[in-house]
């Protein structure tokens, strides 16, 4: 089932599968979006679908994913699971032609999310990882001026994202299995932020501290790039800490205040001017941006972003994976994946 383009000026209708905090957040920010209408819930239990679906007033409510990518009135999923559970979850959904945004970390590893860009693209289905960072208009800014010189070639980025996390070794974040660890909960926004700016790198060095369970607890990493530039990472769940970003080329800078990933603004310094200071309206937290870009694909036909392309999703895994490998972190769906 191909998709096709909606272009008969009715809302785009979502289906949101899970029920979790993010799946909330989400769902409230469609309504920013008067084009956009959720119509149907999935959970593993049917009461948590209820609830979820009474909350928001969704008019449909499933026990079982199943249904809900059968559902033809839904034009598009939200795979808000734990990401253990996204391979499953996109596939099922991919396999019934439902076009689907991802949250992220998109799989666990490399190899699961090459079999779903495979599904998707071997379907014609609409397949984007929901990483809000790229869609906002200030992190859009920011790669328009980097693009057009303004901080001359790029010859580092820095960028963290730490948090004080769970000391039960029963919680997901120290669970092997459910891909714990900071890496791909936290990690995967400074790698991002990279490979935005500089692509996939060529070299990449990494340090960890691991738990009794095996996950990262604390990684550093450091990614290298035949042109020269460099990036250095890192991501924690036993220290909070500034989650800022910078980018240093030959001609100037960029900083951005704490919460890189869902700025309010940031900061050009060029060598001879005054610091300039770029901002965007709306709210930064919002996840409208990222539901507005795959809607306006829906509406153009299209199979994938632009802005959030499944080969730079693909690249972000790989770099997971090798961070991952260098620290000696396994997953047990690292065997099949």
């Amino acid at each position: 089932m191909a998709v096709t383009g909606i272009t008969d000026g009715r809302p785009v209708r979502w289906g949101v599968l899970a029920t979790g905090g993010i799946a909330a957040a989400f769902t409230a920010d469609l309504r920013e979006l008067p084009d956009a209408e959720v119509v149907a819930v999935a959970s593993r239990s049917e009461a948590s679908a209820k609830t979820f679906a009474d909350r928001f007033g969704i008019p449909r409510a499933y026990g079982e994913w199943s249904a809900l990518a059968a559902d033809e009135d839904v034009d598009v999923v939200y795979v808000a699971t734990p990401h253990a559970a996204h391979r499953a979850a996109a596939g099922l959904c991919l396999e019934a032609g439902r076009a689907v945004l991802c949250e992220k970390p998109f799989t666990l590893n490399a190899g699961e999310a090459g079999e779903l860009v495979a599904l998707a693209r071997s379907r014609g289905v609409f397949l984007m990882e929901a990483m809000w960072m790229y869609c906002g208009p200030v992190i859009r800014r920011m790669v328009e001026l980097v693009r057009d010189g303004a901080v001359g070639e790029v010859r580092t980025v820095h960028a963290d994202f730490g948090i004080t996390g769970p000391d039960d070794p029963g919680h997901r974040l120290r669970d092997p299995a459910a891909g714990g660890g900071a890496l791909l909960d936290l990690g995967v926004y400074p790698v991002s932020f990279a490979h935005l700016l500089l692509g996939e790198p060529d070299r990449v060095a990494a340090h960890a501290q691991l738990s009794p369970e095996g996950v990262d607890l604390t990684t550093g990493a450091l990614l290298g790039w035949t042109s020269g530039a460099s990036a250095l990472l890192s991501c924690s769940i036993t220290a909070p800490s500034p989650w800022t970003a910078s980018v240093s080329g030959t001609r100037g800078r960029i900083e951005f205040d704490r919460g890189f990933f869902q700025p309010d603004g940031f900061t050009l310094h060029r060598e001879g001017r005054e610091p300039e200071r770029f901002s965007a309206p709306g709210r930064p937290e919002s996840m409208a941006p990222e539901a507005a870009e795959v809607m306006r694909c829906l509406r153009a036909g299209a199979t994938e972003s632009p802005v959030v392309p499944l080969d730079g999703t693909l690249a972000v895994m790989r770099t997971l994976d090798r961070i991952r490998k260098a620290v000696g972190v396994h997953y047990p769906a690292d065997t099949t994946g």
